[in-house]
């Protein structure tokens, strides 16, 4: 898993809107997400990245991580989106309407370009895939294994919705086979998933129903456009107290048995193995990003 932080959250925000970047941290996402895409009008692409730019070389996002959404290998834009994503220190690249392991390479060649052009060390610039389409979907696994950069894969509903010729739908079948084809080709491929954004601000029980569903699928996080959707996607994926003293017990009980040569035990009438260890250090992660968990672990 590339660069292990928790991504519960991650933002969008129209990248040329100068007033509502500068305190986007004081809502708490674990991640932004610069749009330079379907946010920005044609005419406003040029001062949407020199508001960019300037934006990722003067405020102080608090350790929250960056990311930017370029423009589509297809667009004339995507070079010169790279080249200031860069040049400001950018994160992590989101690359839109990804369907084959040849368009994150392209992308991963204009990334390593910038790098080389402004300085930066080759190979720290993430990348983000987004699946939006039925083909991206089928080569999901190709593209979750493409490069060493990335981090992650995210899928659109939009463009997705439209070819798939059927509309959102309360309970979220008409996304399951995609959701569940994309998180087992991401975790096959050791990185992370994340969903899509929700764009119902009305509907705050039925987006709940859409995060508690995306987590139990093993996602890690969900896109979003509104800072009230944060805390609840936070709250969903916040561990329970009885997850959180089950990590705890095993985490310690782990490292005493592993002295003792013993590889199984029995926690609170549960087998428990060295296989386990991982998701309980996650979980301790998790709620300790929550602000529920002060122990030492």
């Amino acid at each position: 898993m590339k660069k292990k932080r928790i991504r519960r959250t991650m933002m969008f925000l129209p990248a040329q809107n100068a007033s509502l970047l500068k305190d986007a941290y004081i809502y708490k996402p674990d991640c932004i997400i610069f749009d330079l895409e379907d946010a920005v009008a044609e005419n406003q692409k040029d001062a949407a990245r020199f508001t960019l730019f300037h934006t990722l070389k003067n405020i102080d996002y608090k350790g929250i991580e960056l990311v930017v959404r370029v423009n589509g290998l297809d667009s004339p834009h995507i070079k010169e989106d790279i080249r200031v994503a860069v040049a400001g220190g950018i994160e992590v690249i989101r690359v839109p309407k990804c369907e084959r392991r040849e368009d994150v390479q392209r992308a991963e060649k204009l990334i390593e370009e910038a790098e080389r052009e402004f300085g930066v060390e080759v190979g720290t610039t993430m990348i983000m895939a987004a699946i939006e389409s039925p083909i991206g979907i089928i080569n999901a696994y190709e593209i979750c294994s493409s490069s060493e950069r990335m981090m992650g894969v995210a899928v659109g509903a939009g463009d997705l919705m439209r070819t798939l010729q059927t509309r959102r739908y309360p309970d979220g079948m008409e996304m399951f086979g995609a959701r569940s084809q994309l998180i087992i080709a991401a975790r096959a491929a050791g990185i992370m998933c994340f969903d899509t954004v929700n764009t119902d601000l009305s509907d705050w029980e039925g987006f709940r129903r859409e995060v508690e569903l995306i987590k139990q699928l093993g996602f890690d996080g969900k896109s979003v456009i509104s800072p009230k959707q944060i805390p609840i996607v936070h709250e969903v994926f916040a561990p329970t107290e009885q997850e959180i003293r089950t990590a705890e017990k095993t985490i310690i009980s782990l490292g005493e048995f592993k002295e003792e040569g013993k590889g199984v035990f029995t926690i609170d009438g549960q087998m428990v193995d060295i296989a386990m260890l991982e998701g309980a250090q996650r979980v301790i992660a998790t709620a300790k990003a929550c602000g529920i968990y002060k122990g030492d672990l």
